[in-house]
C-alpha cells in the first residue's frame, strides 16, 4: 500500500516535492497558507486535501509522513510538533538556524522514537553514491583532499548568506565520503550586495587521519559551476555537474615515493569516464524517504542533520572573525 505524504510548503522548492511525490503517486496532502498557491494547485491536483496550517493536517489519521519545504525560521517548530505526534518528517535544508534547536529535534526524535531526515539531496545524486562507492573500493587509495566549487550568478536571499544557501549540499557530501567530523574549520568571504550577508565564502577543513577539504561557494559568479573533486594517494575524481553529460571521471594519477633522496615519481595514467545512472536525485530521495519510514534513516538522518548544522554555525563564527 502506498504511503501518504503531505507536504508544507508549495513555494520555491515545496513545488518540486509536490510534483515528485504525486509522480510517485504518494502525494495526498498540502499545507499552505497562500490562497493563491492553493487555488493553483487545487488545479493541478484536484483530488488532494488542502490545510491552510499544520494544526489542521496533523490531526488527519491518514497522512503517513510529512515534508518541511518552508522557510528556514519555521523548520524548528513545525518539525518539533510532528517529531512529538510520533510521524516521519523530511525537513528541507538547512535543519534548522542554531545549534540548540538542532540538539532538541535530535534529543526529541531519539526520545519519541521517530524517524527525522534532512534533505540533503545530494546525497542520493547517482554520481556521489558512484564517488563514494569507488572511495570505499579504495580505488583512488588513501583520501587526501576534497574540493567544491558551487558557483552562479543569484539566486541571491536576504534570510541566509551564500553559506547557509548552498554549503549544506558540500558539507553533507563531505561528511558523507570521510564518514568523520572537521577536527578544525576556518572560513572568510565578502559581503557585497548586501551588508552583512555574505555573497562569496571559501572555508577550509581539516578531517582526521590528515584529509584536508575546502568549499567554495558564490552567487556573485559570471558562469554557473558545480564541481567536485576528490584527491586520493592513487587516484583522482571529478564530478562536473554543471556540465553537459554531467561527467564522472576516474584520473588513475598521483605521486610516488620511490627513493627517498628522490623527488616523487609521478604517476600519470589513464582517465576513465564512469557511467552512473541518470536518476533524479529528488526522486531517489524521496523513495528513500517513503521506503524507510519505519527504520532509521542511514543516509541524511538527524545524526547528519545535527553534524551539518554544527559545521555551519562554527563556519559563520569563522566568518564574522
Amino acid at each position: 500500500m502506498k504511503k501518504k505524504i503531505c507536504v508544507i510548503g508549495a513555494g520555491y522548492w515545496g513545488k518540486n516535492h509536490i510534483k515528485t511525490l504525486n509522480e510517485l503517486g504518494c502525494l495526498y496532502a498540502i499545507v499552505e497558507p497562500d490562497n493563491r498557491l492553493n487555488q493553483k494547485n487545487q488545479t493541478l491536483y484536484p483530488n488532494l486535501k488542502f490545510y491552510s496550517n499544520l494544526e489542521e493536517a496533523i490531526d488527519d489519521f491518514y497522512i503517513d509522513g510529512f515534508i518541511i519545504a518552508t522557510p528556514a525560521q519555521t523548520h524548528f517548530n513545525l518539525a518539533k510538533k510532528i517529531i512529538l505526534r510520533k510521524k516521519p518528517v523530511l525537513v528541507e535544508k538547512p535543519f534548522t538556524l542554531n545549534l540548540e534547536d538542532a540538539e532538541e529535534l535530535k534529543n526529541l526524535a531519539e526520545i519519541n522514537k521517530t524517524n527525522v531526515m534532512v534533505g540533503h539531496v545530494l546525497l542520493f545524486h547517482p554520481a556521489v553514491q558512484k564517488i563514494k562507492e569507488i572511495i570505499d573500493l579504495n580505488k583512488i587509495g588513501k583520501l587526501q583532499y576534497i574540493y567544491s566549487n558551487r558557483l552562479n550568478l543569484g539566486q541571491i536571499r536576504k534570510e541566509e548568506n551564500v553559506f547557509w544557501s548552498l554549503a549544506p549540499h558540500d558539507i553533507s557530501i563531505f561528511q558523507y565520503l570521510t564518514n568523520s567530523f572537521p577536527t578544525r574549520i576556518t572560513s572568510n568571504g565578502g559581503d557585497f550586495v548586501q551588508e552583512g550577508v555574505h555573497d562569496t565564502t571559501i572555508t577550509f577543513f581539516e578531517y582526521p587521519e590528515n584529509v584536508k577539504a575546502h568549499i567554495f561557494v558564490s552567487w556573485l559568479h559570471p558562469f554557473k559551476e558545480h564541481r567536485i573533486v576528490v584527491i586520493g594517494s592513487r587516484g583522482m575524481i571529478t564530478f562536473e555537474d554543471s556540465v553537459e553529460g554531467k561527467p564522472l571521471k576516474l584520473y588513475q594519477k598521483g605521486f610516488e615515493i620511490i627513493d627517498g633522496d628522490n623527488l616523487p615519481l609521478k604517476n600519470d595514467g589513464p582517465i576513465e569516464e564512469i557511467d552512473y545512472d541518470m536518476k533524479m536525485p529528488l526522486t531517489e530521495e524521496l523513495k528513500y524517504f517513503i521506503g524507510n519510514m519505519d527504520k532509521e534513516y542511514r543516509i541524511s538522518g538527524i545524526k547528519n542533520a545535527y553534524e551539518v548544522t554544527k559545521i555551519l554555525l562554527k563556519s559563520s563564527d569563522e566568518l564574522k572573525k
